[in-house]
């Protein structure tokens, strides 16, 4: 290999976006940013969308922004949130806008439960049933007799859409399609038994496993960067898999990608497609290695993201770090919530929602910024030992510790909160998992790491990693008991 890699990821959030640049000796990979930018759902006659145009711009400017600096990337990826996608027609054109996950709703699950049952959708795909999986979304544009689905010959998830638009191919990664609720995990491909019998259209292209190469950057736009043309690797395109991909642990852990989601669960070989699964509402993601994560997706930081434009709205100029130093002074255990709750999932209004929950439930209702923030992330904490309690029963043996990985490791509070609430330590790192993922993932397709064992390594010999250890408490085994009356749970 050259003396270094230069190994570029796109990695896209629901949120914002960036071009970060991995630096490869064979030893460690050091990351930095070449490009930033915001991506805001759009909101048009009570729909919400993304901006296509507006990802596909800043994906060229991370190309420039590379070229600036006099480097030529050796490879590129691209990883994004699940589920989402476009449509193409006969002629590769784009026919739509990007439908956005967050317009669905749980009653948008009740049309397809009427002619495949929910036991069924499982077993075939092994997926939980959350009210965007794109099944759900394609079966509402059919529903609406969307002409889009009429015309589309071919359905490209969002970082294949992003990857065709920069390279002219197309192809589908295995971990973004296993996101989707139309793949089978038993007979490896899409269940086109599932996707007939629901009336939807076959427009899925062929599944490519992460760590391979697809064409490159076409010509046309490497020259006006400045670039030559860089080789596409189709890495862990769901930013859960490449993040998992970056985990450093090794031995029986729990791992926590933290986030706008907060995605709970564990690595194995085959799916686990049993009742427990099932009734606990367990999904079987894919990894890069080809295997299956068994997770629970928690709403996770959306959540305070949500309550953060409402306070930003509202004239006060707060940081994270600042909402985390209120959360800190605020009492604790005081109200929780059910993050999951439906209402949760909807944009707007979150700060009302937050209060209006307590309020319904009896509880003392958090007024300023500090009570709302700790009934947040305390609420969040006691979710993750609910995900690793049935974590332990789905393995059948305990789970020594929990691996956090993402952007959210930087609260340093709800660290310590996970370690407290779940009694295991919870280590830390790293924080741009997502991306340190889908670098290493491009190596791999270049030939210059074997698979995940070299990542891993890779990983721990680059990154700093923080522990923190857990000080177990009654206030805690109350808090969590109050959580599952919440639910209608048993203690």
């Amino acid at each position: 290999m050259p003396s270094t890699l230069n190994l570029l990821a796109l990695d896209f959030g629901a949120s914002n976006g960036r071009g970060i640049l991995g630096a490869f000796d064979g030893e460690r990979v050091t990351l930095s940013e070449l490009h930033r930018f915001e991506n805001p759902y759009i909101s048009l006659r009570g729909k919400l969308y993304w901006n296509i145009m507006h990802l596909y711009s800043n994906a060229v400017a991370c190309f420039e922004a590379a070229a600036r600096q006099g480097i030529q990337p050796n490879a590129f990826g691209i990883d994004t949130w699940g589920v989402d996608y476009g449509l193409l027609d006969k002629n590769g054109e784009l026919i739509s806008q990007v439908h956005s996950y967050r317009n669905m709703s749980d009653e948008d699950m009740l049309p397809v439960w009427e002619t495949v049952s929910r036991r069924e959708l499982f077993d075939h795909t092994g997926i939980a049933h959350l009210c965007f999986n794109t099944i759900y979304q394609l079966h509402r544009r059919k529903r609406e007799g969307d002409a889009s689905l009429e015309y589309a010959k071919t359905l490209l998830f969002l970082p294949d859409l992003l990857a065709y638009c920069l390279t002219g191919e197309i192809g589908t990664e295995y971990t973004f399609a296993t996101t989707s609720m139309l793949y089978n995990p038993i007979i490896r491909d899409w269940d086109y038994e599932l996707i007939d019998k629901l009336g939807l259209p076959r427009i899925f292209t062929d599944i490519q496993i992460a760590g391979s190469l697809r064409g490159k950057l076409t010509g046309e736009l490497a020259k006006s960067a400045g670039l030559d043309p860089v080789p596409f690797a189709a890495v862990g395109e769901h930013d859960t898999a490449s993040a998992v991909a970056a985990i450093p642990g090794k031995g029986n852990f729990a791992f926590c990608s933290s986030g706008t989601w907060s995605l709970f669960g564990v690595e194995t070989d085959t799916p686990a497609l049993n009742d427990s699964v099932f009734q606990a509402n367990f999904s079987n993601e894919g990894t890069v290695q080809g295997g299956f994560r068994p997770l629970r997706n928690i709403m996770g930081l959306w959540i305070i993201q949500e309550c953060r434009r409402e306070w930003l709205r509202q004239g006060q100029s707060l940081s994270w770090d600042d909402i985390v130093r209120a959360a800190s002074g605020a009492p604790a255990l005081v109200s929780i919530i059910d993050p999951d709750r439906p209402e949760f999932f909807a944009a707007g209004d979150m700060i009302n929602k937050v209060r209006r929950y307590c309020a319904n439930t009896g509880q003392k209702v958090p007024e300023s910024v500090g009570e709302v923030a700790r009934c947040v992330y305390e609420s969040l904490a006691l979710k993750y030992r609910m995900a690793l309690k049935d974590l332990e029963e789905i393995k059948g043996e305990p789970l020594t510790a929990l691996q956090i990985v993402g952007g959210g490791i930087q609260n340093k509070l709800l660290n310590q909160m996970a370690a407290d609430s779940t009694k295991r330590p919870v280590i830390t790192g790293p924080i741009e998992g997502a991306a340190m993922g889908n670098v290493l993932m491009q190596a791999v397709a270049l030939g210059e790491l074997s698979g995940i064992e070299d990542v891993r390594l890779v990983v721990k010999r680059s990154c700093d990693i923080e522990e923190f250890t857990p000080n177990p408490s009654q206030a805690w085994d109350d808090a969590y008991a109050k959580l599952l009356t919440l639910m209608g749970e048993k203690t």
